[in-house]
């Protein structure tokens, strides 16, 4: 999981003047626990293909109506597993604290899954399709993450750790596993300084049919934990409210170079669909990441909602209440939702915060990157691709930037398969902060490796309705003067802040990027020399001055919009007031910018 060096190296020479499961749903309506999107669904939404099949994961569609098993406190839990049969319910002593389980398999279906949980009753429990939080294990605060607001403290789940002598997770899934509902355990590491890998994954082996509901899954405070949740190798996977916390490598002096709560997306094996739904997912790298190595197939039809992603400031050094590694160094902090390998993905609802850079990446919330960061072996991922991926009604706040959009070729030599049709739609991004967050403070990096013809094409990217405050740089470009370039840009009915100034480069001169001086040419001549087809209308950027393409407006200051409160680009009420001129405006004649009402609705009570 190493950091592509050639594409980053771009990104520091910014200038600045599957074959699905036979049964899975194949309806664009998710089904089950808390998978119902707010907003009516079709095969394809804009430029974006949704999601083909989703994951039922709902009480009701995974039965158990067999036998149950106890667990008491000091007894062996592989013993009960070994002689559940399908259907069986395997129960683990609340308050207690077992060493790992190795999930057999079972040739199990449908109408037959095995339950393993706590033995507090669903009454101690939060209600399904609300998400558990540390509480339920005794912990009334974590510091530096938003309250808890505990109504108890009582521990009421069943405590799974690892064996103590590093790397081997906590929960490990046999090669067959399948049709197993993980309810109500706190999932984390024993006492020891060694890194611990994947707290729960499969053995390099496929598995499928798998539900993580109400856990709490956690690495310990200043320990390398590498991930919560391995993704790779399973199918019909479902995540959802649950707690991840504290994943995070240690820098210069740490033994790993990457942290996820959730990951996936490499191996031979099918992967998909996924569902990670209403969860509390905190990790220094990345929060979600798929793809990063490997790989000859992509996980396709993946549902991604209502979550929150975060990162605690106290990791930053420098900030009040600072934590790093036992030695003081800092974790290694990244992105917060990555796609390198991953296919019809819908990103909906979720909320977004705290992202800084200086660990080889510069503090953007999302990156779209198609490609393997293999560092030697010649192309190890020619499959890889980001394709077809909704990202709509989030917030993003306290970043170094906003996305970046782009197709490279890796350090190794080798292009990935495509990358495209990305529909980024009702979006807000606020406190975009250059110093604070050691960002670029931009909204977008839309590129592909400039002059180098074996990079795939970007293309069929589509921003509408966007509310951004970037303030240093609107767009940083980068690509081919020559054909292929990237084709397929439409960013309308959006409003900017451009900041210092409009464009900056991923760097190169004029003979290998299209993007070289900007500071001399008007926007649409960037546009286009960068896109062989683009669109650019509807949209409001406040002091943007000249240059723009046609049937776009740039008032001189923030004041001129008439936002309900603006408070500086942070934690603002930016509906625009009854009286502002750019009332339905949009070229669909609702309001210019985000749909603040419809952002409410999705999001409301994820943070």
């Amino acid at each position: 999981m190493r950091v592509c060096a050639r594409f980053f190296t771009l990104l520091a020479l910014v200038v600045l003047p599957a074959r699905m499961p036979t049964h899975a749903s194949t309806q664009n309506k998710p089904t089950g626990n808390q998978s119902a999107p707010a907003s009516k669904q079709g095969p394809s939404e804009g430029v974006a293909e949704l999601p083909r099949a989703y994951v039922d994961s709902s009480l009701r569609a995974t039965p158990a109506p067999g036998k149950i098993l106890t667990v008491r406190a000091g007894e062996d839990p592989s013993q009960a597993l070994s002689k559940a049969s399908c259907g069986d319910t395997v129960q683990l002593q609340a308050g207690a604290t077992f060493r790992t389980l190795l999930l057999p398999e079972k040739k199990c279906d449908d109408s037959h899954w095995i339950i393993i949980r706590t033995t507090a009753p669903d009454s101690k429990l939060p209600p399904e399709g609300t998400r558990l939080t540390p509480c339920y294990a005794g912990v009334s605060s974590l510091a530096g993450r938003p309250a808890l607001q505990c109504g108890s403290t009582e521990n009421v789940l069943a405590r799974i750790e690892t064996n103590g002598k590093g790397a081997s997770g906590a929960i490990t899934l046999a090669p067959g596993a399948n049709h197993y509902r993980l309810l109500g355990l706190e999932v984390t590491r024993a006492d020891s300084r060694a890194v611990v890998y994947n707290l729960i994954g499969p053995d390099q082996e496929p598995a499928d049919h798998i539900v993580f509901d109400r856990m709490w899954i956690h690495g310990s405070p200043q320990d390398e934990t590498v991930r919560g949740i391995m993704l790779s190798h399973i199918r019909y996977v479902a995540v959802v409210d649950s707690y991840l916390s504290d994943f995070h490598c240690v820098a210069k002096s740490g033994a790993c170079v990457d942290s996820q709560a959730v990951a996936g997306g490499m191996g031979d094996d099918d992967m998909g669909p996924f569902k990670i739904v209403n969860n509390f997912l905190e990790a220094a790298g990345e929060c979600i990441l798929l793809g990063g190595a490997t790989a000859t197939k992509t996980p396709a039809d993946i549902e991604i909602r209502r979550n929150h992603l975060f990162r605690p400031m106290t990791w930053m050094r420098g900030q009040p209440g600072y934590i790093g590694g036992l030695d003081g160094n800092p974790f290694i902090v990244k992105n917060l939702f990555e796609l390198k390998n991953a296919q019809r993905v819908l990103f909906e609802g979720n909320i977004l915060e705290n992202s800084w850079g200086g660990f080889s990446q510069r503090g953007f919330a999302i990156v779209l990157t198609p490609k393997n960061q293999a560092l030697r072996g010649g192309n190890v991922c020619p499959a890889c691709q980001v394709t077809d991926v909704t990202i709509r009604k989030c917030k993003i706040s306290h970043v170094g930037g906003g996305f970046v959009l782009g197709n490279g070729v890796s350090s190794n030599g080798g292009a990935a398969k495509d990358g495209g049709r990305y529909s980024i739609q009702d979006v807000i991004l606020d406190d975009i902060q250059t110093d604070l967050y050691n960002g670029f403070g931009a909204f977008a990096q839309i590129s592909m490796t400039p002059g180098d013809s074996e990079s795939p094409r970007l293309h069929d990217v589509s921003i509408d309705h966007v509310t951004a405050f970037p303030p240093r740089v609107l767009f940083i470009i980068g690509g081919p003067r020559v054909d292929p370039r990237m084709t397929g840009l439409s960013i309308t009915n959006s409003i900017f802040t451009v900041g210092t100034q409009r464009f900056g480069t991923t760097g190169g001169g004029p003979d290998r990027n299209c993007a070289a001086m900007p500071q001399r040419r008007g926007a649409e001549s960037v546009f286009h020399d960068c896109f062989a087809s683009y669109t650019f209308h509807h949209n409001v950027i406040i002091d943007g001055g000249g240059g723009w393409p046609k049937d776009n407006q740039t008032p001189g200051n923030v004041g001129d919009l008439g936002f309900a409160n603006f408070k500086n680009g942070n934690g603002g009420d930016y509906r625009l007031s009854s009286s502002s001129k750019f009332k339905h405006a949009a070229s669909d004649r609702k309001d210019v910018g985000a749909d603040l009402d419809a952002i409410d609705q999705a999001t409301m009570g994820v943070q």
